[in-house]
């Protein structure tokens, strides 16, 4: 499937990418409603401005440069301060713990792992917007420095310091683990 065709099917391109950017506006913002509104905006504005794309990344980073746009924008301004004030809770250890490898493992295995990825979920909350960001688009959707730079809009170099910060905090956070 060509990008053209690719960005011309709505239905497609949801389906492709739904699932990666939610993951990522959730974890950057900490609220599941506020996350599908912003996820359903990203595609929406994507749909929209999709001959504006000029090809000149992938898809998906061009997906996260629309959503980071978006999650920026929500930090600016008060239209969603209430968003801002009410504390979400909405990931929970399971759901932290469906990133980690499914293999054949034990159920004292499978519990350490919930524990550890509950730390590195607690850890990641102290984190600056920033260094959160920085961290999710990494670690979780496994995106290398240039990727993220273009997404963020940042130096690649301010990615690298945010990412290195991030990590010095959560193995912190974690005891020095690695």
């Amino acid at each position: 499937m060509s990008i053209i065709s690719e960005l011309d099917d709505i239905d497609a391109l949801v389906g492709l990418y739904r699932g990666r950017v939610l993951r990522y506006v959730m974890l950057s913002v900490g609220d599941q409603d506020l996350a599908e509104t912003i996820t359903q905006d990203c595609f929406l504005k994507a749909y929209n401005g999709r001959a504006s794309f000029r090809g000149d990344c992938a898809v998906s980073t061009w997906l996260f440069t629309i959503a980071n746009n978006l999650i920026r924008d929500h930090l600016r301004t008060k239209k969603f301060q209430f968003w801002r004030k009410a504390k979400a809770t909405a990931i929970d250890a399971t759901e932290m713990a469906s990133f980690l490898p499914n293999g054949e493992t034990s159920p004292e295995t499978r519990i350490l792992a919930s524990e550890r990825a509950e730390q590195v979920k607690v850890a990641m909350e102290k984190l600056s917007v920033n260094q959160r960001r920085m961290f999710i688009l990494r670690f979780l959707e496994e995106m290398d420095l240039a990727e993220i730079a273009q997404a963020t809009g940042m130096p690649v170099n301010t990615v690298k310091t945010h990412l290195h910060r991030a990590v010095t905090s959560i193995r912190k956070e974690l005891g020095g683990a690695r």
